[in-house]
């Protein structure tokens, strides 16, 4: 227990049989389970497991590799089963401080939070041993997930080091949210819609000889078009189907003003070098006046949002 409260901790894990018992091992007394759910690793993770077992220990097995998301919401269910009443996602790889988990806890259990997460750039003497390319690459896809989740306050959506209240976890549609490497930002989507407070943790970045399962090829590709898709989601889930808001109307006018006003200005102008002949006034003012005020009703829809989201 930790402070009146049932803690379980849950360790997806896939191929980490060099880290898995340390992760294991170091887990605090305080917590009450242990589940650790063996992602179809092709070595010997669950044989460690095994090895490094206690009362607390539940292992968990899946015969397909269902992702890091896929595998995290499997132990996630089986830690409500058995009770909890804080739940803590811990990467199988080493790279999470397991002595800063009362300070993760604290902020849910003590502040309130439904759901805490690690933010390595608050602790940033040790983001000089962040690889550049991870760096760059979770600054921009930081801004992206906060324009998708309209969590803007929140930053390193990446950082697996979590804890989330049961009533935020039996509230949330595990079903629906994404199985792969995007399943941390996808869940601060599903958290917006249903307003719940989320707040950042500063967890120092730990690197070592683990190596990254994210290929940044496969980020570059699907992360972009998963978040614009999961922006959409959350609009209209939040501000069309639960509570209407002018946030929608603005938003989704403003999106066809510009549009209007890209493809009209872009059509005459391709026109122009055509035919040779200027555009009128009036036909300028007609692609520019659009262009104006759609981006104003975005800009709008945007503050908005911020001003929405739940602290």
């Amino acid at each position: 227990m930790y402070k009146g409260k049932k803690i379980f901790v849950v360790i997806p894990a896939h191929n980490e049989e060099r880290f898995i018992g340390g992760v294991v091992g170091s887990v605090p007394p305080f917590v009450d389970g242990i589940v650790v759910v063996d992602d179809a690793s092709s070595d010997n993770t669950s044989r460690v497991v095994m090895e490094v077992a206690a009362p607390r220990v539940v292992l968990l097995r899946n015969e397909d590799n269902l992702g890091v998301g896929g595998a995290t919401k499997r132990g996630y269910r089986r830690a409500l089963e058995m009770g909890a009443d804080v739940v803590v996602k811990v990467d199988g790889d080493g790279q999470m401080p397991m002595e800063k988990l009362p300070s993760l806890l604290d902020a849910v259990v003590e502040e309130g939070y439904d759901y805490a997460k690690g933010n390595r750039f608050l602790e940033g003497k040790n983001l000089r041993r962040m690889p550049l390319v991870r760096l760059v690459g979770n600054i921009i896809l930081t801004f992206l997930t906060k324009l998708a989740s309209g969590y803007w306050h929140i930053f390193d959506p990446q950082n697996g080091f979590t804890a989330i209240t049961r009533r935020a976890l039996e509230a949330l549609p595990l079903d629906r949210i994404h199985n792969g490497y995007f399943f941390e930002n996808d869940m601060l989507v599903h958290l917006n819609i249903r307003r719940f407070r989320v707040k950042d943790v500063p967890i120092p970045a730990i690197y070592g000889e683990e190596e990254s399962g994210i290929k940044l090829s496969s980020v570059i590709l699907t992360f972009p078009w998963l978040l614009l898709k999961r922006f959409f989601y959350r609009i209209y889930q939040k501000y069309v189907l639960r509570d209407f808001s002018p946030i929608a109307l603005f938003l989704f006018l403003g999106i066809l003003m510009l549009l209007w006003g890209v493809g009209f200005g872009a059509y005459h102008w391709i026109k122009s070098i055509r035919t040779g002949i200027t555009a009128s006034t009036g036909t300028v003012m007609l692609s520019v006046l659009p262009l104006i005020l759609g981006f104003q009703l975005v800009l709008e829809a945007i503050v908005l949002d911020i001003q929405e989201s739940p602290r």
